[in-house]
């Protein structure tokens, strides 16, 4: 039986991530996974896949705030709420979305901590409240989902024994073996073999609280390469290539690891390290 090793939220999109023993579900992923993104001058989404020096910036959550932290700077407090009343256009893949601007005090915190993005700064936006992103119905089955700032679903789910089995080729292979941070899960599960999220349709809490429709595998991109404290990109090809030729999903080409998901019962509900999934 599946259990719970670990939860995992990234309030600003590709910015490091929060470990939680436990996180309210809402159907647009774990509560505040997401609800924050940097943007360019022009409102075009900006990841580590651009600027690796991003992944060098902490976040926390308090009750009222939330926390941008980076070395030699004192901390960006970004209030939960009221929010910000500016809104403007962004987007993020083929997707335009309503965003609310955090303001140029963010905007010049974050030029302070990792430069300008061509020739720009960089600026703070929200995931607007009353925006609502739809997940690509092609994955699901009838079924409707929406989003945040997730670059296309609310949950990725990922198995501490996938990464071992990925861990055991890098090694074979000469190369250097990863941390689970690099695929920045929001569910880690144990006590089920490696791939095995592959062949799960559903994943339930054993009360029936919850339940998580699987809903297709995650493809994987640069920001694997990139240490997730330092932004250093020590192998550019490492894990893409190993995984590539792992292959574990054989109807696939490409880099894939863990699986995305939407939820389909349990909004508001919690759920927590050691929940055991049916």
């Amino acid at each position: 039986m599946p259990t719970i090793s670990s939860l995992h939220v990234y309030p600003v999109k590709s910015l490091q991530g929060i470990s939680l023993d436990a996180a309210t579900l809402t159907t647009q992923g774990l509560a505040f996974d997401r609800q924050w993104m940097l943007v360019d001058a022009s409102g075009q989404f900006v990841t580590q896949r651009q600027m690796p020096a991003l992944a060098r910036i902490s976040t926390r959550l308090t009750a009222d705030t939330l926390l941008l932290e980076h070395a030699g700077l004192p901390p960006l407090t970004v209030p939960l709420t009221p929010l910000p009343t500016q809104r403007c256009t962004v987007v993020v893949w083929r997707d335009t979305c309503s965003g609310c601007e955090e303001g140029s005090a963010a905007s010049r915190w974050l030029t302070q901590a990792v430069g300008q993005w061509q020739g720009s700064d960089l600026r703070l936006v929200r995931f607007a409240p009353d925006s609502v992103r739809p997940v690509d119905p092609a994955y699901m089955d009838g079924d409707s989902a929406d989003t945040a700032f997730s670059d296309g679903y609310p949950f990725l789910i990922v198995s501490e024994a996938s990464l071992e089995a990925l861990n055991t080729q890098l090694l074979a292979n000469g190369a250097d073996a990863v941390p689970m941070e690099r695929f920045r899960p929001n569910i880690v599960l144990s006590d089920i073999s490696a791939w095995g999220e592959n062949d799960c349709k559903n994943l339930s809490a054993s009360d029936g609280s919850y339940t998580l429709a699987i809903r297709k595998p995650c493809q994987r991109c640069k920001t694997t390469t990139v240490d997730q404290r330092s932004g250093v990109i020590a192998d550019p090809k490492e894990p893409l290539r190993t995984l590539t030729a792992m292959n574990p999903y054989p109807q696939l080409n490409g880099a894939y690891f863990g699986q995305n998901a939407t939820l389909t019962v349990g909004n508001g509900r919690v759920i927590r390290v050691g929940d055991r999934l049916v």
